[in-house]
């Protein structure tokens, strides 16, 4: 929904820009690094490319007034969305993956094109040490007075904060620390009158859990002026819909207002199977808020498990009012290809709000969450290339002066570890100690796995320059979760290929030989729900597979663990030196 908007006087635009155009030109080396020539040692990967077919039984064509769910398929959790105008912007969290918290575009809430990154800098998301579920929740995006504002949790460090721009695109400000507000999931609420709050997920009263995964929900008043925090803070919902039934995880609150009603919606019954999403709404924003009779407004816990095709764990809800007056939800899900396994992680999905005497429905009791929709009534936009969800090719572009917003590194880089050569239309590693499994930054670029059906390639080149390393392609999923394709390079200048399994404990699955001249390898995954298969050829060479069909289940949030999803890249590691 639109907020009212002021400007400011000239001055401060002007001390704004400066500001924003110092920072700019500060930004962290993922976001801008070329080099005029690769480093000696380092590894060259190119052609790195992705592909997703359908996985489901009964394939969806959406037609032309249609679109199909989810939005933003892999892992694109806990979205938040805000219109200024025509225009819709989009964030999901990002974790421990840098840079951080993916901003995204629309003109018609479907079709979304990423636009930057809010924290893409080294000293606005320090991530040093974080695991891989650590880092950045559950970002929240508002517009107020001609400004953007961001404000999230680094569960890994700063605690709660936000960041503000001009332009969403950026640059980002320096996060503001809001020492203040203890807990996570707190969103930003600015009154048609003028006042601002925030409303975020806390301990319960006192401190005094009644029950295990009990927690409340906070309002605190924020002084625009001087981006602080106002006042002390106050209880708006003590454990959820109705705490004698001991409601779990009540989370991820957002406050918006409609027709003099204030309306609370916010996450309930945990991350898995049970999430769901309810409504409040109060006459006061300070409360007493009353519960829908109805809630929840969305889940899929009371669905069959066995039904084809399922989409499941729905919740962590945002609304959107849309210029014609209509309201939308955007929210996170999950496709398992079978009992709960996923390795997509948690995705963003987006239905029409319907409202029942006063109250917003997303979805009625025991209805799947459909595939296909209606279009919204607003202007047609070009689809992105490629599209963000159903089936797609993608090829990374390594000829500019930076790296394509799909591709991350893990954790805030500590040194200048990767470079472009845009003659070369390569990207080069620098081989180095870290390892998938360290809680450091691994020379590891890599981007998500978007479809439960895809392969993903990558040529590795040689040179006589190169050190003693192994390089490759991974699936990775977290520390103790992944497959590595590498090849290796011995001190003695021997190159054989290996598959590397990560399940808790790491060993070798299989390794073959390759020829002493081997300039050009390439490396392959293929992945088919469960079933993951790794291949390589030498040259134009025909495709081998190394080592039999693997569990791909290791990579799923079942096995796994924590709030990711799995993704694929490129990654190069020194070997130790021998004394």
């Amino acid at each position: 929904m639109t907020n009212s908007s002021s400007s400011d006087s000239v001055g401060s635009k002007i001390v704004l820009f400066l500001v924003t155009l110092a920072l700019s030109l500060s930004s962290s080396a993922l976001i801008a690094q070329q080099s005029e020539a690769p480093h000696s040692g380092w590894i060259e990967f190119r052609s790195f490319e992705y592909r997703g077919e359908d996985s489901l039984s009964q394939p969806v064509k959406p037609a032309a007034d249609e679109y199909r769910n989810p939005i933003l398929a892999g892992f694109y959790p806990d979205p938040s969305l805000v219109r200024v105008g025509q225009d819709y912007y989009l964030v999901n969290s990002s974790f421990a993956w840098y840079p951080g918290v993916p901003i995204f575009h629309s003109r018609d809430l479907v079709d979304w094109e990423q636009i930057g990154f809010v924290l893409n800098r080294p000293e606005q998301l320090p991530l040093s040490h974080a695991g891989v579920s650590g880092g950045i929740f559950a970002p929240n995006l508002r517009y107020h007075n001609g400004r953007y504002y961001m404000i999230t949790t680094n569960v890994s460090g700063l605690g709660n904060f936000y960041v503000t721009s001009e332009n969403p695109a950026g640059p980002w400000s320096n996060p503001i620390a809001l020492p203040e507000i203890q807990g996570i999931d707190p969103s930003f609420f600015f009154d048609d009158n003028g006042k601002a709050y925030i409303v975020h997920n806390g301990v319960p009263p006192d401190n005094k859990p009644l029950y295990p995964g009990h927690r409340a929900l906070y309002l605190f008043p924020f002084d625009v002026e001087s981006g602080k925090v106002s006042g002390p803070g106050k209880v708006l919902v003590n454990g959820g819909t109705n705490i004698a039934k001991n409601p779990v995880w009540i989370e991820g609150p957002h406050i918006f207002k409609r027709k003099g009603f204030y309306y609370l919606i916010a996450a309930e019954g945990g991350t898995s199977e049970q999430h769901s999403e309810v409504v409040f709404r109060s006459r006061s924003v300070d409360g007493p808020y009353v519960s829908y009779p109805g809630n929840p407004i969305l889940t899929q816990r009371t669905l069959s498990p066995s039904r084809p095709d399922p989409i499941t764990s729905t919740g962590h809800a945002d609304f959107v009012e849309t210029q014609d007056g209509k309201w939308w939800a955007v929210f996170l899900g999950c496709e398992p290809y079978a009992d709960d396994f996923y390795n997509t992680g948690r995705q963003t999905f987006l239905l029409p709000v319907h409202w029942v005497h006063g109250w917003p429905v997303i979805l009625e009791a025991n209805r799947p969450v459909p595939r296909v929709v209606q279009r919204p009534n607003l202007p047609a936009a070009a689809t992105p290339a490629p599209p963000m969800t159903g089936p797609f090719q993608w090829s990374a572009d390594f000829t500019g002066t930076q790296l394509p917003y799909s591709l991350n590194s893990l954790r805030t880089p500590t040194s200048q570890w990767w470079t472009l050569d845009a003659k070369e239309t390569a990207l080069f590693l620098e081989p180095r100690p870290e390892d998938l499994d360290t809680t450091d930054d691994p020379s590891l670029i890599a981007r998500r796995q978007q479809n439960a059906n895809f392969s993903s390639s990558v040529q590795v080149r040689f040179s006589e320059n190169d050190k003693a390393s192994d390089a490759g392609l991974v699936a990775f999923q977290n520390e103790t979760h992944s497959f590595f394709l590498g090849v290796h390079l011995s001190p003695e200048g021997q190159r054989s290929i290996f598959l590397e399994k990560r399940n808790g404990d790491v060993s070798q699955v299989a390794a073959a030989s390759l020829p002493g001249n081997a300039r050009d390898v390439t490396l392959k995954v293929e992945g088919a729900g469960a079933r993951y298969r790794f291949l390589y050829r030498v040259g134009s060479n025909t495709w081998t597979q190394l080592g039999d069909d693997q569990d791909g289940t290791i990579l799923s949030t079942k096995t796994a663990g924590g709030f990711v999803g799995t993704f694929i890249g490129m990654f190069a590691r020194s070997l130790p030196v021998s004394k």
